[in-house]
C-alpha cells in the first residue's frame, strides 16, 4: 500500500504562496504546475482558487502519491495528473497560459534547468504567467543564512544542484 507522501515545507509556506498567485491568477485559466511532488499544492490552490483549473504534473514515480492528495480533495478542478520530466523532448502540452512550479529549480541539475527554461517558449502562449517559488540567490548573495546552509546540503547531496542564482529582482 502507498502511503500519502507529505511535505513540512509545504505546509509552512502555503498562505504566503496562495497570497501571490491569488493576484497573478486572477482570471479563469488552467495552471500547469511542473514537479507537482506531493500533490499538496494542487489540492490546497484548487480549494482557494474554484475559477482556476490545476493540471498537476511530475516524474512518473510521483504520480500515485499526488493521485493519494486528490482521491481525497475530491476537487471538480483539480485535473488528474499527468507524467512530465522536463528532460522529455515533447511536452504533454502546447498552450500553457499559466505555470507554477514551486521548489523545484534547485533540486534538479543545472543541465535540467536549462532545459526547462528552453522548453518554456515552445510550450507557453506569449502572454502566459509563471510562478517560481523557492530559494534564490539575488545578484550573487543568500536572501538568509537558512539558505546558504539549505544549498551546502544540497550540493552534499548532489554536486549537479544548488539554489539557482539570478540578476533580476521581484517584487515578491
Amino acid at each position: 500500500m502507498t502511503h500519502k507522501p507529505f511535505s513540512q515545507a509545504f505546509e509552512n509556506n502555503k498562505d504566503p504562496i496562495l497570497q501571490v498567485i491569488r493576484t497573478v491568477f486572477s482570471q479563469p485559466t488552467t495552471v500547469w504546475e511542473i514537479g507537482s511532488g506531493t500533490g499538496q499544492h494542487a489540492c490546497y490552490f484548487v480549494r482557494h482558487l474554484p475559477h482556476v483549473e490545476w493540471q498537476p504534473t511530475d516524474r512518473s514515480a510521483y504520480i500515485s502519491g499526488i493521485c493519494l492528495w486528490q482521491e481525497e480533495a475530491q476537487s471538480a478542478n483539480l485535473k488528474p495528473p499527468l507524467t512530465l520530466d522536463v528532460t522529455d523532448t515533447v511536452w504533454p502540452c502546447n498552450s500553457i497560459d499559466a505555470l507554477f512550479t514551486a521548489n523545484t529549480l534547485h533540486i534538479i541539475s543545472r543541465d535540467e534547468e536549462q532545459i526547462f527554461f528552453a522548453r518554456l517558449p515552445v510550450t507557453m502562449n506569449a502572454k502566459a504567467s509563471i510562478c517560481i517559488y523557492g530559494p534564490f540567490n539575488y545578484n550573487g548573495a543568500y536572501t538568509s543564512d537558512s539558505n546558504a546552509r539549505f544549498d551546502q546540503w544540497l550540493k552534499s547531496q548532489n554536486t549537479l544542484c544548488g539554489i539557482v542564482s539570478t540578476v533580476c529582482s521581484t517584487n515578491h
